[in-house]
This record gives C-alpha cells, sequence and structure tokens, in this order.
C-alpha cells in the first residue's frame, strides 16, 4: 500500500471524483509540512529565548504556517467529510429524509465557504495597507488563506452534492483494512430465551 492510499480516504468514495484525489494528498502532504514547520518553528523559539537571543522573525513564520495549516486543512476536512459536517444526523436517516437533510448540511456549508471567499479576499486586499513586524510583510499575505480555504471547501462540496445527488448518500461503508472487522463471535447466547 503506497502512502497516497494511506492519505487519501476511501470512505465515502461515491461522493468524490477521482479526479480530485490527486489534489486531496498534495493537500494532505501540505498539512503534514505545514504542522510540522510550525512545531519546529515554535520549538526553534523557545531555545533562542532561552539563550537569551530571541529571532523575532520566527513568530511571524510561526504564526503564517498555523494559519495555513488550520484553513488548508479545513478544506482538506470538507472532502474527508471530518469538519463542517453533521455526521450523527444524517446517518441516522435513510431514503428521502436523507437526502433532504445531507443536501441541506451540504449548502450550508457551500454558504460558509462563499463567505470566507468573499470576506477573505476583502480582508486580503485591505491587507496590503496593514504590514507585519519586523519584516515589513503585508498582512495579506496571511489573509490569503482565507479565500484559498473558501474556493476549496466549495469546490469539495460541489463535488460531494453533485455526486451525492446521482449516487445517492446512503452508501453502507466497506470494512477498513486498518483494523475495523465485523464483531467477534463471543460464544455467549441469550439465556434468557429456551
Amino acid at each position: 500500500m503506497s502512502i497516497a492510499d494511506k492519505l487519501v480516504l476511501q470512505r465515502q468514495h461515491h461522493l468524490k471524483w477521482r479526479s480530485l484525489d490527486r489534489l486531496e494528498l498534495i493537500l494532505m502532504i501540505i498539512c503534514g509540512v505545514l504542522c510540522f514547520g510550525f512545531s519546529l518553528s515554535v520549538t526553534a523559539d523557545i531555545v533562542t529565548r532561552t539563550l537569551g537571543n530571541p529571532w523575532l522573525w520566527l513568530q511571524e513564520l510561526t504564526s503564517t504556517l498555523f494559519i495555513y495549516a488550520i484553513f488548508i486543512g479545513a478544506a482538506v476536512a470538507t472532502r474527508r467529510n471530518d469538519h463542517l459536517y453533521l455526521t450523527a444526523v444524517s446517518e441516522a436517516m435513510h431514503g428521502t429524509p436523507r437526502l433532504i437533510v445531507e443536501i441541506l448540511i451540504r449548502v450550508v456549508v457551500l454558504s460558509v465557504a462563499g463567505v470566507l471567499i468573499y470576506y477573505g479576499y476583502v480582508n486580503y486586499i485591505r491587507g496590503f495597507g496593514s504590514f507585519r513586524l519586523p519584516s515589513n510583510t503585508p498582512i495579506a499575505s496571511l489573509y490569503a488563506a482565507i479565500p484559498l480555504s473558501g474556493v476549496l471547501i466549495a469546490l469539495f462540496t460541489v463535488e460531494q452534492l453533485v455526486n451525492g445527488i446521482r449516487n445517492g448518500f446512503d452508501h453502507p461503508e466497506p470494512l477498513d483494512d486498518a483494523g475495523d472487522s465485523p464483531p467477534a463471535d463471543t460464544g455467549f447466547q441469550n439465556r434468557g430465551q429456551p
């Protein structure tokens, strides 16, 4: 099993387009690199402050890595149905009620994506008037993650809406190779019945 097979979830694959699997893989790798970089920069910041010679630019790097990891991670989680998704409500239903609830949930997520795109872009444009210290880079470099995340969330939500309406949202999940197995027969029987 390759790394790509481990990073790209096959769960609910009936709601996904195969052509976007590569994008999910790339975004997962980017999230991993961002989280690793964030941890490394926090550690370096602590070490340099402890030694009495702090590198002030590390705080800028840390906040940039953190913000991008959060917003790109939210987009990936949307595709994987791990975030911005109310599974408990919809998975308890079947047939037409489930279809209606699944569509409503994704319309709400699509609305959130629209807000991220619009207001994120507005903040991005306004961010060229403010600068981060000590590097003097425009704060727009941070705000760029917001509309990017909105576009990705919208793309993945439309993908799920189209495929859910076409293929249905209610599909039994196959057993996962990572250890999910059917319940074991314990040999105990209900003693109250003859």
